[in-house]
């Protein structure tokens, strides 16, 4: 089997079992942070933790080890704009409270039957679509042009190097001081620690952001045919799926659109499985251009900051690159104005 081949069978497969994992769970940053700051609910908060933990642990391991070479990757560029990553964050995590939850969760919502689902991630595809190449692309790439910066130091595991410390340590440290703080804060909650449905689940999305890594990064490693370094994310391969089934010719399948296809497949599955499909659709037109607005929002603000909440707040921060950090620190700040303060999003009922 070509090494192309196997990359697609197994983004595949990694994407089924996160639709599964995805159902199952309920795993999804928004509905984390909705929980955390509104309900008083922390277990869903505690399970991104955990899966950001693996994952960093997982990841750093492989490129520790030279397995995989995760510089190769989007996230590990020395030139970047970070105003863009941060104002694209701030997008896609306000729409995504808009759209009451991010690409990955209406993918597996989609599987359940949720119809308000289809629309989000269209709209998500269309927008993001338009702002890689269509209309929104030129003033994207002026914008970044505008305000990009080039800095040596492109990780933390570099910053430490930068202080004396070998290219070991310096990766050691790093994630130790990361992954200790994580672990700490998912499992000081008692009542996560009786969640083991919430552990297996932050353990096993975490393995596969790193097992995405070892596909691309080492499966497909061919030196003939070479497949882009990546894993989980979901803003562009939505944006290729979307595309790759309207014109599949002349096109050619991509880990990303495998990815799509399976966290799909493993959500409808899985609800028929067990009974939890049904059919589900919008309460009023308000609410569908409520939902439309915040996909759109999600597809530009996801392209501008090089991910979503799945591509850089766990794919994107598993390689310690600093441009991740300043895109995440703009998806948090972005939920968190949907869900409190004067930007707050007001639920339906009240709207």
């Amino acid at each position: 089997m070509e090494s192309t081949q196997l990359v697609i069978l197994a983004g595949l497969a990694i994407g089924l079992v996160y639709g599964v994992v995805g159902l199952l769970s309920g795993f999804c940053l928004m509905s984390s942070m909705r929980g955390f700051l509104a309900k008083g609910d922390a277990r869903l908060v505690r399970t991104y933790a955990l899966a950001m933990a693996v994952a960093i642990t997982v990841s750093q391991l492989l490129a520790g080890s030279g397995t995989v070479d995760l510089g190769k990757s989007i996230y590990l560029q020395q030139t970047f704009s970070a105003p863009v990553l941060f104002l694209g964050g701030l997008l896609f995590g306000y729409g995504m409270v808009l759209s009451n939850g991010c690409g990955s969760r209406a993918l597996v919502l989609l599987g359940r039957g949720n119809l308000r689902s289809f629309v989000v991630v269209i709209v998500l595809a269309i927008a993001a679509q338009m702002t890689l190449k269509g209309l929104i692309a030129p003033a994207r790439i002026a914008l970044v042009q505008a305000s990009q910066t080039t800095i040596n130091a492109n990780s933390l595991p570099s910053l430490l190097a930068m202080l004396g410390f070998g290219e070991a340590a310096s990766r050691a440290l790093a994630s130790a001081a990361i992954v200790v703080a994580l672990v700490l804060f998912a499992f000081a909650h008692p009542a996560y620690r009786r969640s083991p449905g919430q552990i297996a689940a932050g353990i096993t999305v975490g393995l596969l952001v790193a097992s995405g890594w070892f596909v691309t990064g080492y499966l497909g490693a061919d030196d003939f045919n070479p497949v882009p370094v990546t894993s989980l994310t979901f803003i562009a391969p939505i944006a290729d799926a979307l595309q790759y089934a309207m014109l599949s010719t002349g096109l050619t399948l991509n880990f990303g659109i495998a990815t799509v296809a399976g966290v799909f497949a493993g959500s409808l599955v899985t609800a028929l499985v067990t009974g939890n499909f049904h059919l589900e659709g919008y309460s009023s037109p308000r609410h569908m251009m409520r939902s439309g607005s915040g996909a759109a929002l999600m597809g530009i603000g996801g392209v501008m900051a090089f991910g979503c909440s799945i591509g850089q707040g766990l794919t994107g921060l598993s390689t310690l690159a600093v441009a991740s950090f300043v895109a995440v620190a703009g998806i948090l700040l972005g939920t968190t104005a949907g869900l409190r303060g004067a930007l707050r999003v007001q639920p339906l009922a009240a709207a």
